[in-house]
């Protein structure tokens, strides 16, 4: 399975692989950013399909952010759009195994990735309702993972699924 037949699936058949995925390692995963597809045309229109999104080793585990790049199609290079010199990063959430005890834990066989939790998100931003599910889909390759994000609106309200394949090694951190 690639990057590209994932971009490609149903959500029926994208739900059946984040149902049977397994939650990748956290050591893999920081010190990363990956390329990332949210996979509604609608992400499109609202200038958010292609994204990066990193990890780094934080003081109290796993953290991440966001990175906006040039909506410029799938088969076109992850660019980050100009922000001074460097990528502007957003968007912050910490990274966690799925707690049965917890709010969220639509997925036990995930990663959870908090917006809410994460300090580095002001009070009133609306990322901090963001909560993202993250699963291996298949054995075959590691650096390939699926998500599912949800609002935290209350109630868990399902928003879309997004597809990431490791980009790059990065040694940022806030």
């Amino acid at each position: 399975m690639t990057f590209e037949e994932l971009t490609q699936k149903s959500n029926a058949e994208l739900e059946a692989l984040m149902q049977a995925g397994k939650a990748p390692a956290l050591e893999a995963l920081a010190g990363h950013e990956y390329q990332g597809w949210n996979v509604p045309f609608f992400t499109r229109l609202l200038g958010i399909q292609k994204f990066i999104k990193g990890f780094f080793q934080g003081p109290g585990g796993v953290e991440g952010y966001n990175i906006p790049v040039r909506q410029n199609g799938l088969d076109d290079a992850w660019t980050h759009l100009p922000s001074a010199q460097a990528p502007k990063r957003f968007g912050y959430y910490l990274v966690g195994p799925v707690s049965a005890e917890a709010v969220d834990h639509r997925y036990p066989n995930a990663l959870l990735l908090d917006y809410g939790a994460s300090p580095r998100n002001a009070w009133y931003h609306g990322e901090r309702v963001l909560r993202d599910y993250l699963v291996e889909p298949c054995q075959c390759d590691p650096e390939l993972l699926l998500g599912k994000a949800y609002l935290a609106l209350g109630p868990r309200l399902a928003s879309n699924f997004f597809i990431l394949k490791r980009l790059r090694p990065t040694d940022w951190r806030p």
